[in-house]
């Protein structure tokens, strides 16, 4: 089943690649790419990891706020080509969220900005961004927030979608996912339709 939502996924975001940022969805997305980096801290020389970067937009802005190394990690061969293209000065892999191919301890930040609904395995992206991540290291998710009921009535039919979709989260199942991977919650934020965990790795 893992497999059959990481291929959804990439063939799904492979057709989106080119012009990702004017589509529909690219505009869609932006709002929490602007919430994010307004929580964010950030600083001089931080490594940060994106994981589902598509295009590299959110790296790049982050770039521009400050020096940052910068990293990205997506399913999709054509976003990660269009990644490399807009920031020549970071490093891109293709590689899905449960096999991260970075060292250890080896990331500041990860950051994973509306794609955490697409992961068919929580539990092991929790995992690996406790090895990749030095401790004391930040985790942001920015995610999509539904209402417990809105998410009871969508969850079951949510495996159907043929772009990978998998589950929306309440931030207390986020939170406690990771909580057992050794983080420690930090904050939470909503805005509407959007809500920012941010962890700690202990």
């Amino acid at each position: 089943m893992m497999r059959d939502f990481n291929a959804r996924s990439r063939d799904a975001y492979n057709k989106k690649a080119d012009g990702y940022d004017t589509s529909r969805e690219g505009i869609y997305t932006a709002g929490f790419k602007k919430m994010l980096l307004s929580v964010m801290e950030l600083r001089d020389n931080d490594c940060v990891l994106d994981v589902a970067c598509g295009n590299g937009s959110l790296l790049a802005a982050m770039s521009k706020r400050k020096q940052i190394k910068g990293f990205g990690i997506d399913i999709s061969e054509q976003m990660i080509k269009n990644a490399v293209h807009n920031n020549l000065s970071m490093e891109f892999h293709v590689a899905g969220c449960e096999k991260i191919p970075f060292e250890n301890c080896s990331m500041d930040i990860i950051t994973v900005c509306a794609a955490y609904h697409h992961f068919p395995d929580v539990g092991a992206f929790a995992g690996e961004a406790a090895r990749v991540l030095k401790p004391g290291g930040s985790l942001y998710i920015a995610e999509i927030y539904l209402p417990s009921v809105l998410r009871i009535i969508v969850n079951p039919f949510v495996p159907l979608s043929q772009e990978g979709d998998v589950r929306f989260y309440s931030p207390g199942t986020i939170i406690r996912t990771f909580v057992n991977k050794g983080f420690e919650h930090i904050k939470t934020a909503k805005e509407g339709h959007i809500q920012i965990v941010q962890m700690k790795r202990l």
